[in-house]
């Protein structure tokens, strides 16, 4: 997790962010409403909605952010939030808590935290990801 994240307000123009992110070498800024998060916007927002819908570069963050903002607590553990990020399709998961965001989980770090667990921790994953295939399949649970 990195604990140094930067959020915005949702009225700042998108152009603003992308600066952001660029010097402050970043790929994701939680958007806030009233020091409430409720959105993220990321690199692959401005490609997809920015460029390919040709969004003036001026358009709030607002309008580009994805929301509702899914985000994690501090105590949840590195399995949950894989399971989280690939049900959902999420790359960065912000951390909140008590309101406030905390941190960001990025895929480099799931996969940082991969390449030194121990060879229990992948027998729980692998027996999790197996649970999660015959879930449907449980008539009478």
């Amino acid at each position: 997790m990195t604990d140094d994240v930067i959020t915005i307000e949702s009225s700042t123009p998108a152009n603003e962010a992308a600066k952001i992110m660029e010097q402050k070498r970043i790929g994701a800024i939680v958007i806030a409403e009233n020091d409430t998060p409720v959105g993220i916007v990321t690199d692959r927002d401005f490609a997809i909605k920015i460029v390919a819908h040709a969004y003036p570069f001026h358009t709030p963050v607002k309008q580009i952010m994805s929301s509702p903002l899914v985000a994690i607590s501090p105590d949840e553990s590195v399995l949950a939030i894989a399971d989280l990020m690939y049900t959902r399709g999420i790359r960065k998961l912000p951390v909140i808590d008590d309101d406030k965001v905390v941190g960001i989980v990025t895929a480099t770090d799931l996969i940082t935290q991969f390449a030194v667990c121990t060879e229990e921790d992948v027998r729980k994953m692998y027996y999790h990801s197996i649970a999660r295939l015959y879930e449907p399949c449980r008539p009478y649970a």
